[in-house]
């Protein structure tokens, strides 16, 4: 897959299929990232807390609400344009390379990687510690949804 790239400049879509929101080139990326765009106006104390280089919790894996036992896991590409959308960054995704980002506020350390297999956790404590605190399963799959 391509870098997926958009400006801040670029209007929110609207009246897509779900064909052409999820399964077109960028599997549904720009949606994520236009997503937090809404989002930051929607929560700004969210989009304060990304842009102080925090990860915080939202419907895709990769955000984290306290430090955990193990300090580092993975997050998907879809936080990451959703968090880039909250920062109101340009959309800039590299689908076969690695992020790495350090959550300011918790210090974990959580590498967005869009190989689904690393995503799948293994039943742990950190990972039923963390769906205890935040509420939901970590599967990375959204328990609900943000869109519409």
């Amino acid at each position: 897959m391509p870098i997926i790239s958009r400006s801040i400049a670029t209007p929110i879509r609207t009246g897509l299929s779900r064909e052409a929101t999820w399964e077109a080139d960028d599997k549904g990326l720009i949606r994520c990232w236009e997503t937090g765009r809404e989002l930051a106006i929607a929560k700004p104390e969210l989009a304060d807390a990304a842009k102080n280089m925090e990860l915080p919790v939202t419907n895709w894996k990769g955000g984290v609400s306290r430090t955990l036992k193990k300090l580092d896991k993975y997050g998907s590409l879809q936080y990451l344009a959703q968090w880039q959308g909250l920062r109101g960054e340009d959309l800039r995704i590299d689908p076969a390379v690695e992020v790495t980002i350090t959550c300011s506020k918790t210090h974990m350390v959580i590498t967005f990687t869009a190989d689904i297999s690393k995503l799948i956790d293994a039943p742990t404590e950190e990972t039923a510690e963390e769906a205890d605190q935040d509420g939901g399963s970590t599967s990375g799959v959204p328990g609900h949804t943000l869109f519409s």
